[in-house]
Order: structure tokens, then C-alpha cells, then sequence
């Protein structure tokens, strides 16, 4: 019998510091995320989840260290180049980071127009498909952000990053500030649409329920690089005193008998 191919890594993180002044947030972090997995980044307060992710998708240029997308060294691409590989990008930020003077279909639209040239029209055509890919009722579309709940603002912003028919969806706490039964909808929409279009995932999140749910590894940022990356039941077991706490306290406990449940029903 043939042992199969490893997954190609999508994104390398090599050697990856961040400082802030005297302050070091990243010391010689590795990390890599693989073609059409769900990989989670959790970690303590103050471990850099946020900063990590920002010197992944370029919006930060690491003090030192490498970040290679699609083999390419992201930091180092001329503009044009640049713009090119982060159009295969779709980032979903915490709090949805629409923009509050236009409806969800011109939110939607709106890169369509800038990145993809397309018309007004053709756009908010193609906004209308990716909202019902997210989820959204025809209802939702004509609103504007501040009409629209919470979860309902994670779906629109999902679908804008879905926008360009990304390679890689990157999501900032996507299940933040949502009551439980919303939480698990959206966790089972981000597997759903993994499996429909062969996405690769990175997300940072502090859901138990989403990393025994959905995820394929876990990624855990502690000492300034990540501590270990695996499948989750490797994670739990590693001999750390935050890893501990955080898998087999009770809300740890509650997810982990949750999971196991499901699994079994």
C-alpha cells in the first residue's frame, strides 16, 4: 500500500520576529498552513495571534524572518506582483470591517469593481451569489451595517471575502460575540464551503467548540513562536501549563464531550 502524498504547503513561515520597539511579540516563529486544511491559531493574551496574522496577509512587514505564500516570498513582491498573489486572499476581520455608508451588496461588490474591473451591474450580480453562499437572505442585501445583527455582519463580511474567489480564507475570531447556536451554524458553513471550493483556512479564535469541531490542526502561539501545531487531541496532550488549562478546565472539558457526542451520533 502507497503512503500518500504530504499536503503542499500553502503559506511558510520561516524564522518570523516581530518587534515593537524593545518589545518582542515573534522570535523565530515557524508555522505553515496546507492546501485545503483548517488550521487554528489560539494562544494567551498578548501572544501575537492578531500580529501574526497581519504579517501573514501583508498588512505588517516583519521585522525579520520570511513569509512565503504560493512559494513566494510575499514581503519581498514589487506592487503588481503583490496585488496579484493577496487577490487570492479573503480575509475576514473580527468585527466584520464593513463599510457602514454602503448595503451588504455594495460591500460585496466593491472589490469586485476595484480588483476584478467588473461593471456595476455584473458586480452586484455576482455580490448576490456570494451572499447566498454565505447565507444571507435576499432580505439582507438592501441593508446597511448598522441594521444588521451580529451574525448576520459575520456573513455579509464572509461573503466579501469570498468576493474573489480566494485560494486562502483567512478569519479573525468569526464566531466572536455569537450566541451558541449562530456560532456552530457558522462553524459548519466554513467546513461546508472548505470542502465546496477546496479553501485552505487559517483562523485565530478562543472557541473550543471550533477547534474540536472544524479544525484539521491546531496551532498554539506561547514563548514568542508557536509551541506546537497538530491535531487537536496531540495539542491537549502536550506538557504545558496554558495548554492544560485551557483543553482540560471545564470549558475545555464541556467541548471536548460535545465533539465527542456529535462524532458518535
Amino acid at each position: 500500500m502507497s503512503t500518500p502524498e504530504p499536503a503542499e504547503a500553502v503559506i511558510e513561515v520561516r524564522g518570523l520576529c516581530n518587534r515593537f520597539g524593545p518589545q518582542s511579540v515573534h522570535e523565530n516563529l515557524d508555522l505553515d498552513l496546507y492546501q485545503g486544511e483548517i488550521l487554528a491559531v489560539v494562544g494567551g493574551s498578548g501572544s501575537g495571534k492578531s500580529v501574526l496574522l497581519r504579517s501573514i496577509i501583508g498588512l505588517r512587514q516583519p521585522s525579520d524572518g520570511a513569509v512565503r505564500v504560493f512559494g513566494q516570498n510575499l514581503p519581498s513582491l514589487g506592487e503588481h506582483e503583490r496585488s496579484l498573489l493577496e487577490r487570492r486572499f479573503g480575509v475576514l476581520f473580527q468585527k466584520g470591517a464593513l463599510f457602514s455608508s454602503l448595503t451588504v451588496t455594495e460591500n460585496v461588490a466593491l472589490p469586485l469593481i476595484e480588483h476584478a474591473g467588473l461593471s456595476r451591474a455584473d458586480a452586484e450580480h455576482l455580490a448576490a451569489v456570494k451572499l447566498a453562499l454565505a447565507g444571507l437572505p435576499l432580505s439582507a442585501a438592501d441593508k446597511y451595517p448598522a441594521s444588521l445583527s451580529g451574525g448576520m455582519i459575520k456573513r455579509a463580511a464572509l461573503a466579501r471575502a469570498l468576493a474573489l474567489d480566494p485560494d486562502i480564507l483567512f478569519l479573525d475570531e468569526p464566531t466572536a460575540g455569537l450566541d451558541p447556536i449562530g456560532a456552530a451554524a457558522f462553524d459548519q458553513l466554513i467546513l461546508t464551503l472548505r470542502d465546496a471550493l477546496g479553501l485552505s483556512v487559517l483562523l485565530i479564535t478562543h472557541d473550543l467548540d471550533t477547534l474540536y469541531t472544524i479544525t484539521d490542526r491546531v496551532a498554539v502561539l506561547a514563548q514568542k513562536k508557536v509551541l506546537v501545531a497538530d491535531a487537536i487531541d496531540k495539542v491537549a496532550d502536550t506538557d504545558d501549563a496554558w495548554i492544560h488549562e485551557y483543553f482540560h478546565g471545564p470549558r475545555g472539558r464541556a467541548a471536548y464531550q460535545a465533539a465527542t457526542l456529535l462524532n458518535e451520533v
